[in-house]
């Protein structure tokens, strides 16, 4: 197929639509959420500002083609365990203060709070995608030595933001870190025969460990030092009606979704009160809001993305543009399914905003940066996809 010369012609209108439509429902719904806010204060305005420098970024990220980008991807993550770095050893401060019992934000004049771990997800996906790249492309015979060689490399990659990013600490972006190193290891071709026994192992692990919390709690007091405290979130989100301290926000995101019924109570017209409702918990004003049929707009919405970026990991011909929609679809596919998830009860709370919609800068700023990504495969690579050869 012959590239077109026109810049016009080579740009990814589908994703830019999405993207618009996203916008739309983030500001519907942060300004119904924001009426009910204590304090008030103009998170719409916030995120509209947020969007824009959004636009700024991806527009930075869509001028360089995929070779520049691997150029750039070792400063960009080191930039990254920098910042966790400095986040990991500083005393709480005016400009490294701790919020919600986590030191995970720097707190600059005129900006506001930035979360780095937002940006390292994108970071870390570069860097995977390179490393996986790198070696696919010097291995011409693989052999289960070759492969252990690369989940090595990819596992120490993935444990520097983890451990900095537990040290904050952040459970729910560790876990989302998690799945995109699980993603990239089922992409990168490394045998079966390795992944299995690792993976099973350590799902054996979590469900044992899940198991001794729920019957046998005792245990991992004696023995791990586990505290009683730690395992509120687990029984909050299991039986959220017989802790109602802990369980508050749970049981009232229910409340709230299932008074939307079919078609929703209407715009601004919240009666239940949950807390953090214009970030980690959106979703809920939403099906309190709009009911079910505006809920599911919002999640074919998220199909529609995911399935343009599988579209686009298919359609390009470079790998190493394959591995990074790879990382971006498990990024936003964790994220969505977990944030949503823990609004109805299906996952345990974490605090992973929804993307495109929660209001919050350092995450939207993070997810833009990988849509940039994205655009810049299509813009670059467009005169390889579609391709009959």
């Amino acid at each position: 197929m012959k590239r077109s010369s026109k810049p016009i012609d080579r740009f990814d209108w589908t994703l830019c639509l999405l993207l618009l439509l996203f916008f739309i429902v983030s500001c519907v719904a942060i300004y119904s959420a924001q009426q009910t806010a204590i304090p008030k204060d103009n998170y719409l305005f916030k995120q509209i500002r947020w969007y824009v420098i959004g636009v700024i970024i991806i527009a930075g990220f869509m001028y360089f083609d995929s070779e520049q980008i691997r150029k750039i991807t070792w400063g960009l993550y080191g930039f990254g365990i920098i910042l966790l770095f400095i986040l990991a050893v500083s005393p709480i401060t005016k400009f490294t203060p701790s919020i919600n019992n986590a030191q995970s934000w720097f707190k600059l004049p005129f900006i506001g709070t930035i979360q780095p771990s937002e940006f390292m997800k994108v970071f870390l996906i570069l860097a995977l995608a390179n490393i996986v790249f790198q070696h696919n492309e010097k291995t011409i015979i693989k052999t289960l030595k070759t492969d252990f060689y690369l989940l090595i490399k990819i596992g120490f990659i993935t444990f520097l933001p983890i451990v900095l990013v537990m040290c904050q600490p952040d459970l729910g972006t560790s876990l989302v870190i998690l799945a995109i190193m699980t993603g990239m290891i089922f992409a990168s071709g490394i045998s079966w025969r390795i992944i299995l026994p690792i993976y099973g192992m350590g799902a054996t692990i979590a469900g044992t460990i899940l198991y001794f919390v729920i019957w046998a709690p005792s245990i991992l007091e004696k023995y791990l030092h586990v505290m009683p405290y730690q395992f509120d979130r687990i029984y909050s989100w299991l039986d959220p009606a017989s802790n109602p301290t802990t369980g508050y926000q749970l049981l009232n995101s229910l409340k709230g979704i299932g008074s939307g019924l079919l078609t929703g109570n209407g715009l601004g017209d919240s009666k239940v009160h949950i807390p953090e409702n214009h970030t980690d918990f959106i979703f809920s004003v939403i099906g309190e809001e709009y009911g079910f049929i505006g809920s599911s707009i919002v999640v074919s919405l998220f199909f529609l993305l995911i399935y343009h970026l599988i579209k686009t990991a298919l359609d390009t011909t470079d790998s190493f543009n394959t591995y990074l929609c790879v990382g971006i679809i498990c990024m936003i596919t964790f994220h969505v399914f977990q944030n949503i998830g823990m609004t109805i009860q299906v996952l345990p709370i974490t605090g992973i905003p929804l993307p495109f919609i929660s209001y919050g800068g350092s995450s939207l700023m993070g997810n833009m940066m990988a849509m940039g990504l994205i655009f810049s495969i299509r813009f670059h690579h467009k005169s390889y996809m579609f391709s009959s050869e």
